[in-house]
């Protein structure tokens, strides 16, 4: 049976995020697989290297699936980019060992955020950036973005899911555990008017990015002062830090293995 890897590309605005999931109409997963089965006449199941929310894009999600079929790869790609919505593209499509896990073997994903931080919002790229009119210091943003970079417990930007709640009643050290990541680059530019928030990690919590960025956005608003921002951290507690940012703006960019 062969295992073969996908590079993915996604505009999630119209998907109920990646996962295949029981009483929504429309997710990526549920998408590709469908087309899949008709390009390969058999069922398949997709690994994705993780499972971004609803309206996340992706420049390169990684998955991967088994078949018995021998369509050639070139074959398979362009079968499947034909019947493929107008928001989703096969970058890639390659044969890997039968070891290779799509989530398990991923040693770091890279997410951006993008902010728009004008006085007027763009009707072009309204799906792909948080439009922010306020003025927002960037160099404060850096100076607390440097103090994620490590490995910390990250539980103060950690959203709730339903997962989570139904999970049980772990010990307090497995929850201190499973909250452990470790940032290994964080970057923050401007070019214009766009502010590009950039992170590398081995493994990011429910909305993690999307929680950093909102307490970012409080420092560049001078609301928070990096004194705050380290108190945030250590207190392991969401109530600290800042609001969730939509979730329009964040694009996974690259998965490494």
């Amino acid at each position: 049976m062969r295992n073969i890897k996908l590079i993915i590309e996604y505009d999630g605005t119209n998907y109920y995020g990646w996962q295949r999931q029981r009483n929504t109409r429309k997710t990526l997963q549920e998408t590709i697989e469908k087309r899949l089965e008709q390009v390969l006449q058999e069922k398949v199941r997709l690994v994705a290297s993780g499972r971004t929310d609803s309206g996340v894009h992706a420049i390169g999600q990684v998955v991967n699936f088994r078949t018995n079929s021998d369509m050639p790869l070139k074959n398979l790609k362009m079968a499947l980019n034909s019947l493929l919505p107008d928001d989703i593209a096969v970058i890639r499509a390659e044969e890997v060992g039968s070891g290779f896990h799509a989530r398990f073997k991923a040693r770091s994903k890279t997410y951006r955020y993008t902010i728009l931080n004008r006085d007027y919002p763009s009707v072009l790229q309204r799906n792909f950036v948080y439009f922010f009119p306020y003025k927002l210091d960037v160099k404060l943003m850096q100076r607390a973005a440097r103090l994620l970079i490590g490995r910390h417990d990250f539980s103060c930007f950690q959203g709730s899911s339903k997962r989570s709640r139904r999970s049980g009643g772990p010990s307090s050290y497995s929850k201190k555990k499973a909250c452990i990541r470790v940032v290994e680059r964080i970057s923050i530019s401007k070019r214009g008017s766009l502010i590009y928030i950039d992170i590398q990690a081995n493994g990011f919590l429910y909305k993690m990015v999307r929680n950093i960025v909102g307490t970012l956005i409080e420092i560049g608003r001078k609301r928070y002062t990096i004194a705050d921002f380290k108190r945030v951290l250590v207190s392991r507690n969401r109530q600290f830090a800042g609001p969730t940012v939509p979730s329009r703006g964040l694009c996974l960019l690259k998965v490494a293995y």
